[in-house]
């Protein structure tokens, strides 16, 4: 196969792409310049002819590989190409033992915008404004918490709301102990209680009883909890590798845990929307599947990956300038000639949906456009 010149692939900036996908039970390949799925389940019993779906590689941040999946090497040229990341996980998208990391491959590229890092390196080394950063980020996540939870009518009709007394109370707590920290420990802890405290709420809201967050725990307010999570930190892995920064150089979760930044940059997200959907989908009883097309669908709304670049962005340069890449910084990742967003599986070969409950459970495609919005799973 010819490789293809990041222009062929007329990409879509990160920011802006619209999918993220989760693959079980099935084989990803290159066939005639496209990235394709194939599963044992699709495959006609009668004619013996295989059917291929595509993956929209253009239009899709990052692919997630989970029980019983295997990848060419053709395929994962062509993801690199187009600035997918790919990541191998356990069943349901956490890892298969919750003592290891999922691993993230990011495209290998010499071409990567450099403005980021140096900014980010700047202050790095500075305890003092390494402190600055990470108050920065803990006054965005809040800010958009109260963004989300106003803005969202879903959020509010299962009753999430800012009016409660005890939440006024640990949101005014928060903002004060953020603003006096003198260390990332105070920060953590600080983090820690307003977490507490949203758990708290979101269990009472629910109806959820004896909640205690246990990452190994096989309930399913935790389950959606640690599958959202990972979810997160698939957009926060994209925001970092498209940025050029690499994921060690943490301001908050300590600067010798290896992919420590992913987890300050998803934290951003995760309580404004992975929390209180991981509680209303337990509720109701939700499937794994239904729990994250409801997330995907919310990190679609509300622009998450898009409030990702912005904040990092503001931090790596100081708030001095707030732009997307141009073919002037970075010529590999352009708007100009992009297709329309591709936002569904093309079925290749005049293949049949999925139907039968065997299919679905063989393979799980996440694809924004058609996740349905609301709290009714």
């Amino acid at each position: 196969m010819k490789d293809l010149a990041p222009s062929d692939l007329k990409t879509i900036l990160h920011s802006k792409r619209a999918n993220l996908y989760y693959l079980e039970y099935c084989r990803v390949m290159q066939k005639d310049g496209r990235v394709l799925y194939l599963t044992e389940s699709l495959s006609s019993q009668k004619t013996g002819e295989n059917q291929y779906f595509n993956i929209p590689i253009a239009n899709t941040t990052v692919l997630m590989l989970g029980n019983g999946t295997s990848i060419t090497q053709a395929a994962v040229r062509m993801l690199a190409q187009a600035g997918v990341l790919l990541g191998f996980a356990g069943g349901g998208g956490t890892p298969l033992y919750m003592a290891n990391d999922i691993e993230w491959m990011t495209p290998q590229s010499e071409y990567r915008p450099t403005e980021y890092i140096q900014g980010w390196m700047s202050f790095w080394f500075d305890d003092e404004k390494r402190l600055q950063a990470a108050k920065q980020f803990q006054v965005a996540r809040l800010g958009y918490l109260k963004q989300i939870w106003v803005k969202d009518k879903d959020l509010r009709g299962e009753g999430f709301t800012l009016d409660d007394a005890a939440m006024v109370t640990a949101i005014g707590r928060f903002e004060s102990r953020t603003q006096a920290a003198s260390k990332s420990s105070e920060l953590l802890l600080t983090e820690a209680q307003l977490t507490k405290t949203l758990y708290k709420f979101a269990a009472n809201n629910t109806g959820t009883t004896d909640f205690s967050r246990q990452h190994q725990s096989t309930d399913k307010a935790n389950d959606f909890l640690n599958h959202g999570n990972y979810l997160a930190y698939g957009l926060a892995a994209c925001t970092l590798w498209v940025l050029g920064i690499p994921h060690g150089f943490a301001v908050m979760h300590g600067k010798t845990r290896r992919g420590a930044l992913v987890f300050d940059i998803a934290d951003l997200i995760k309580d404004a929307i992975v929390l209180p959907w991981a509680f209303i989908c337990a509720k109701e009883n939700a499937t794994e599947q239904e729990f994250r097309q409801q997330v995907l669908q919310k990190f679609t709304d509300h622009k998450a990956l898009d409030f990702m670049f912005d904040q990092v962005k503001q931090v790596a340069l100081h708030g001095k300038t707030e732009r997307d890449f141009s073919p002037e910084t970075d010529s590999t990742f352009t708007l100009e000639n992009s297709p329309e967003p591709e936002n569904s599986l093309e079925p290749i070969n005049n293949a049949e949906p999925i139907n039968s409950p065997e299919s679905v459970k063989s393979t799980e495609i996440i694809n924004k456009s058609e996740l349905k919005k609301g709290p009714s799973l």
